[in-house]
């Protein structure tokens, strides 16, 4: 087995089989596209040199909630291609049970369709894609 860390090569430790992407609902995609997005801005923190963690946690704090993801993804919608443009705007759409305490409804269904599409782009084994929209994100 590889060293990357990507979907295929979990599920192939785990000997699982692979599903079908389009089983998975937007709030699945965004569950593990929140996961993924959180460790790009952990990386990135932790990349600019050796600080306290609780300034780490701060500076990632700022990134990843969302009203700073519904920025990110409204500079990204116009980058997108129709399909990738379809799952960002289903993840928006889907009826979530819970909503983020410091946050508007408008901005938190945003930040769940881009949690939605890069979850879509990890399961897909489309990590060079993300790594295109992660760079949109300034520190």
């Amino acid at each position: 087995m590889g060293t990357d860390i990507s979907y295929d090569s979990i599920l192939k430790l785990y000997d699982l089989d692979k599903k079908d992407i389009r089983s998975y609902s937007p709030s699945v995609l965004a569950y593990i596209g929140d996961t993924v997005f959180d460790l790009f801005v952990r990386s990135a923190v932790i990349g600019e040199g050796n600080i306290s963690v609780n300034k780490m946690h701060k500076k990632c704090a700022m990134v990843v909630k969302a009203s700073s993801q519904a920025r990110i993804y409204e500079k990204i919608e116009p980058m997108l291609s129709d399909e990738e443009a379809d799952v960002m705007r289903r993840g928006r759409n889907s009826h979530q049970k819970t909503m983020a305490k410091n946050a508007s409804a408008a901005d938190y269904h945003k930040a769940t369709g881009l949690e939605a599409l890069i979850g879509y782009l990890f399961m897909t084994g489309r990590t060079e894609r993300i790594f295109e929209l992660m760079k949109q994100i300034q520190f």
